[in-house]
């Protein structure tokens, strides 16, 4: 099996969290890999029905959407929100990624629009969630996180 496709979606002020993603998958001492359907820069232009068309067509190469959640996230509708609709829509594997280090969905910080629908939530760090990348499969309901164990079998300590 290839590489997961996956997008990552963030509010604005999480692109330094994207910008560590990245990297992770740069640096080859770390085993972290995606295939990456992000946009390749940034788009130069205030018009929004032409900016939603080009992230649609990123979205839609992706099978997994990779939502980047800070302490706005939540708040965000204009992308943020509408970027989820669209993983939404096409089904893609929902991975909420707690930049706050929480490792099961918070409701303080996670769009109402991923709560509930069998995604999964961990913390930001370059293991696990390559650890949700190759071995999570959406359920139908509910918010899912790993236990304990699986952050200890990956080197975390608790």
């Amino acid at each position: 099996m290839g590489l997961p496709r996956t997008f990552v979606g963030f509010s604005s002020t999480d692109i330094r969290s994207y910008w560590l993603m990245s990297a992770w998958k740069n640096n080859s001492k770390i085993d972290f890999n995606f295939v990456d359907c992000q946009l390749a820069q940034e788009i130069n232009s205030e018009n929004e029905a032409y900016i939603k068309r080009k992230c649609r067509e990123r979205i839609n190469m992706a099978g997994t959407f990779i939502s980047l959640i800070g302490q706005d996230t939540k708040s965000k509708h204009k992308y943020v929100r509408w970027e989820l609709e669209v993983a939404l829509e096409k089904d893609c594997r929902i991975i909420g990624v707690n930049l706050d280090g929480t490792r099961y969905m918070n409701p303080n910080t996670c769009p109402k629009i991923i709560q509930d629908i069998g995604a999964i939530f961990v913390s930001f760090s370059p293991q696990i969630i390559a650890y949700a990348l190759k071995n999570y499969q959406m359920n139908d309901n509910g918010n899912w996180y790993y236990k304990d164990i699986v952050y200890q079998e990956l080197g975390y300590k608790i």
